[in-house]
C-alpha cells in the first residue's frame, strides 16, 4: 500500500470516526434527554390508617364517628428545589357511589361515609358525585430534601344512626390514589 493510499484510508477512517462519534453523541444526548424527562425530581410515599368505628349500636340515636389519617413523605431526587403538590382521590368502595358508602358483612350492609371536615359536609372522593379531592403541597430543597405532611390529613368517618343491622364484622375497601 502506498503512502497516498494509506493517507486516503486514514482520511476515510477519520471521517467515519467523526461521523460515528457524532452519531453516538447525538444518540447519547437523545438518551439523556429521555432519561431526564422520565426522571422525577421528587419521590413520594403515602400511608393511611382508616377510621376504626369500634362497635356500632343500632339503638344509639347519635351517629358513630371515628377518625383515621393519611400522610405523605416526599424526597427531593434531583434539582435544587421542588414544590410537590399532592392530589388525593378516594374510591367509592363497595357502594359504587359517594353519596353513601357501605360496609358489608355477608349480605348485610351498613352505610357510612368519609369526610375532609369534622362537620361531615365535604365527602372524600374523586371530585364527582358530590365528592371532593384533597390537595397539599410540600416544599423540598437541598437543605430540607425530605418533607412529611404535618399534621397528617385527618379522615373523618361517620356511620349514621338508626341502621337496623345484625351483629357482624362489617368492612369496606377504599383505594386512595395520590398523584404528584
Amino acid at each position: 500500500m502506498s503512502v497516498l493510499s494509506f493517507i486516503n484510508v486514514l482520511q476515510r477512517f477519520a471521517q467515519y470516526c467523526v461521523s460515528a462519534v457524532l452519531r453516538a453523541c447525538v444518540a447519547l444526548i437523545l438518551m439523556l434527554a429521555a432519561v431526564n424527562a422520565a426522571h422525577a425530581a421528587a419521590s413520594c410515599t403515602v400511608s393511611a390508617t382508616g377510621p376504626d368505628f369500634g362497635t356500632y349500636d343500632p339503638l344509639n340515636p347519635a351517629p358513630t364517628d371515628a377518625i383515621g389519617s393519611v400522610t405523605a413523605t416526599c424526597t427531593l431526587m434531583s434539582g435544587r428545589s421542588e414544590t410537590v403538590t399532592l392530589v388525593s382521590s378516594y374510591s367509592t368502595g363497595n357502594s359504587g357511589n359517594f353519596a353513601s358508602r357501605s360496609m358489608k358483612s355477608g349480605t348485610h350492609v351498613l352505610s357510612y361515609n368519609l369526610y375532609y371536615d369534622a362537620a361531615h359536609t365535604q365527602i372524600r372522593g374523586d371530585g364527582t358525585g358530590g365528592s371532593m379531592t384533597g390537595s397539599a403541597s410540600l416544599s423540598l430543597t437541598r437543605r430540607n430534601p425530605v418533607q412529611t405532611l404535618n399534621p397528617p390529613s385527618v379522615i373523618y368517618g361517620s356511620i349514621p344512626a338508626g341502621q337496623d343491622v345484625p351483629a357482624g364484622v362489617y368492612s369496606d375497601t377504599i383505594v386512595i390514589t395520590v398523584t404528584y
